[in-house]
């Protein structure tokens, strides 16, 4: 039988991964849909452990001097700073891995 849900019963877009509310709760991966939107102010951060696939389904942002766009994919590794700039209203589906909830660590901004 097929089950219905709504990304708006889950916490930021995430709804599978290691956490609750999940569809599939697993140590192995994360994945999320986000619309961010232009302009919003994004916590410059990093990750000790996962590595984060990141597909650009709308919009424009910026990252550490890169423009990425829609149909665009793009790789983030442990220990890279991101300091997102949103250009456009965006649409991202984030794929984490490992599934790691608390590896998520603020840089503070030298403004």
């Amino acid at each position: 039988m097929i089950e219905l849900y709504n990304i708006d019963d889950f916490v930021g877009g995430w709804f599978i991964g290691n956490f609750e509310p999940s569809l599939n709760k697993t140590k192995d991966f994360e994945v999320s849909i986000k619309t961010h939107e232009k302009g919003e102010i994004w916590d410059k951060h990093y990750h000790k452990i996962a590595t984060e696939y990141n597909y650009v389904i709308g919009g424009q942002v910026e990252i550490n001097g890169v423009v990425y766009k829609k149909g665009d994919i793009f790789v983030v590794p442990p220990m890279e700073i991101v300091d997102p700039n949103f250009l456009e209203t965006c649409e991202i589906v984030c794929v984490k891995t490992p599934s790691a909830p608390n590896d998520k660590y603020v840089v503070k901004r030298d403004d």
